[in-house]
């Protein structure tokens, strides 16, 4: 039997550094800590992908917590049973009655599945209303003005004129970019903007 752990965060911003820590209590071989850092919504992850391919009957896998698992209701239920069927062992550090080593008879499996029903239903409404607060702040946010991506590199006054001196052959484009220190796709953008204002 090996002991295996498995570990995600949200994004590449996000710190795995307390899930590997519970690992290491658990005197799991770092090279069965398997870490995953993107979004929870489906099991289409390379390092869980890695981790199921090594996973064999009879081994045990540790879960901080079931939301590291998944955030999806039916996918986290259905991987729960494609790992235990093949004879692994599954348990969730910060919830204890999710362990398929405690009971293995009849009424056991019925508490369990009842358990990982509640605890994945539950799992999936924190990552919707998350997602819900998220798509709120953003619309209040643009309510109010605010600009999303990259800032609007401003160009200089004269701007108009050099496109001008452009088209008429006067001034080449490299000069301008130079100029204006801008790229070349922001200036055939604003050069088009420029053609909207004329017309």
């Amino acid at each position: 039997m090996e002991i295996f752990g498995y570990c995600r965060i949200s994004s590449k911003d996000q710190c795995e550094s307390r899930q590997i820590m519970a690992m290491n209590e658990l005197k799991i071989p770092l090279q069965n800590i398997f870490v995953d850092k993107q979004s929870g919504k489906d099991f289409d992850r390379p390092a869980y992908k890695a981790l199921v391919e090594k996973l064999q009957a009879g081994d045990l896998l540790w879960v901080k917590e079931l939301s590291r698992l998944g955030r999806d209701y039916s996918e986290i239920q259905n991987q729960w049973r494609i790992l235990t069927k093949k004879g692994i062992d599954i348990a969730i550090i910060d919830q204890p009655l999710l362990d398929t080593r405690l009971h293995k008879d009849l009424l056991g499996t019925f508490i369990s599945e009842l358990i990982l029903s509640v605890l994945s239903f539950v799992s999936q409404s924190e990552f919707d209303n998350i997602r819900q607060r998220q798509k709120e702040g953003i619309a209040a946010a643009k309510a109010r003005g605010v600009r999303f991506g990259r800032p609007i590199k401003p160009t200089p006054r004269n701007f108009d004129e050099l496109v001008k001196r452009w088209n008429a052959k006067q001034l080449s484009k490299e000069k301008i970019l130079k100029m204006c220190s801008i790229s070349e796709s922001t200036f055939y953008r604003r050069s088009v903007e420029h053609r909207r204002k004329q017309s």
